[in-house]
């Protein structure tokens, strides 16, 4: 059986959310023409789209402090 190392985990895991944000964007982008901003559908993806990137935030800088991302690693 093969387990990822630790560090490659934290580089999916960075990988994933932005995928999770385009998906996120994309998916606004579309409520926004096809409802005409008349829904909270848009508002909604916005939010998901800000939690996305504050994970995403936070998960930089934590692989920054702790060396599992970073120039040359």
């Amino acid at each position: 059986m093969y387990t990822a190392h630790p560090f490659k985990m934290i580089k999916y895991f960075i990988i994933f959310l932005i995928v999770a944000m385009f998906i996120s964007l994309f998916r606004g982008a579309f409520f926004l023409i096809k409802d005409g901003g008349s829904t909270k559908r848009t508002v909604h993806s916005l939010g998901v789209r800000v939690s996305i990137a504050i994970v995403l935030f936070i998960t930089l800088v934590y692989g920054f402090i702790t060396g599992q991302i970073g120039p040359g690693v």
